[in-house]
């Protein structure tokens, strides 16, 4: 069912944990990602795709990036927490598969990119419902007979749980999930241990909270977000303030992907993880109750979805993707990697 994956090998000047996953995004590799994928960029359409929550429409923003020739394959691809469509690491893997002959969809999750003003509530991780009906509302109007689903740490999370709840309704050919978290709690406690994530992380979450709060004041009554001085503070905030969650506990367990959450899951998935993970435990994948149609690849280096394997700065995970994808082809074409 599974394909193997290469092994990645990174040299030695390029193994330090923390590096690799800021590499993926800072420093040179923006301007190169940039440059590479202009082409792409240029002919994407922006969607604006309807999906549901709760029996409430809700509106995700995507960009479509069509090949010139005419072809059945689809690569659907989901950023992490606080990134969106135009992250290095979604543009990256988009144009590799672009450039193979893969048509791409880049779909924001709620509350991401430029999307703030779409939805007048905010986004959560537990709303997973919501971008698999937004992905069936671009199906039915750009059908494709190969269907493909990657995502990125939170991104991943979100992959595998709709490839365990709609995969089959979506007709998902394969899966990928690059550095999910399986425990939120965990993965949280360890954003908030080193001071380079959570000071990330608190900064810019504050700042999408406020951009959503100039779109719909009336979310808060007082039309004004406080101040934290720590990301636990804030998720207890945001947890009892804008989810229907008691505790940011629950809030955690609600989107986990441990124990059972995946068991249902038929469609042929991949999830790619390092050992040096600094925010994804790697010892978290023992709490899985892994199905069958669960590969689960962990390699020694790679930090946080660096996975960077030369000085070029070339990504092992987007070789990955499609070798996966084309493993998996329904359709006659010819495969690349």
């Amino acid at each position: 069912m599974h394909t193997e994956l290469p092994a990645f090998t990174p040299p030695t000047g390029l193994r330090n944990a923390h590096l690799q996953s800021m590499l993926n995004s800072l420093g040179p590799r923006p301007w190169q990602v940039n440059r590479r994928s202009a082409g792409m960029t240029a002919r994407s359409q922006p969607l604006v795709l309807n999906g549901e929550h709760q029996g409430k429409l809700v509106k995700l923003l995507a960009h479509f990036d069509q090949v010139e020739r005419s072809n059945q394959r689809l690569a659907i691809l989901l950023h992490g927490w606080e990134g969106s469509i135009e992250s290095t690491y979604l543009l990256s893997a988009a144009n590799h598969l672009y450039r193979q002959g893969f048509n791409i969809l880049r779909l924001n999750l709620r509350d991401h990119g430029e999307s703030f003003h779409l939805n007048d509530t905010t986004f959560n991780s537990t709303l997973s419902e919501e971008v698999a009906t937004a992905i069936a509302d671009f199906l039915a109007r750009h059908p494709h007979r190969d269907r493909y689903l990657a995502g990125y740490s939170l991104g991943g999370n979100f992959a595998l749980r709709i490839a365990a709840d709609a995969g089959e309704a979506l007709s998902l050919s394969a899966v990928a999930a690059i550095c999910p978290p399986v425990d939120p709690a965990h993965a949280m406690k360890r954003i908030m241990e080193g001071a380079i994530y959570r000071d990330y992380f608190l900064d810019k979450w504050s700042g999408s909270l406020k951009k959503k709060l100039h779109y719909f004041p009336e979310l808060l009554e007082h039309n004004a977000l406080p101040r934290f001085k720590s990301l636990a503070a804030l998720n207890d905030y945001f947890v009892s303030t804008f989810t229907p969650f008691q505790h940011a506990a629950e809030y955690f367990a609600d989107y986990a992907l441990y124990e059972d959450r995946l068991t249902a899951l038929s469609v042929p998935s991949y999830l790619i993880t390092s050992e040096d993970d600094p925010i994804v435990p790697v010892s978290d994948l023992a709490l899985i109750n892994r199905p069958a149609a669960l590969k689960v690849e962990v390699t020694k280096f790679g930090g946080h979805c660096g996975f960077i394997e030369n000085y070029r700065l070339e990504s092992w995970s987007d070789r990955c993707l499609s070798l996966i994808f084309n493993h998996h082809q329904n359709t006659p074409e010819s495969a690349h990697c």
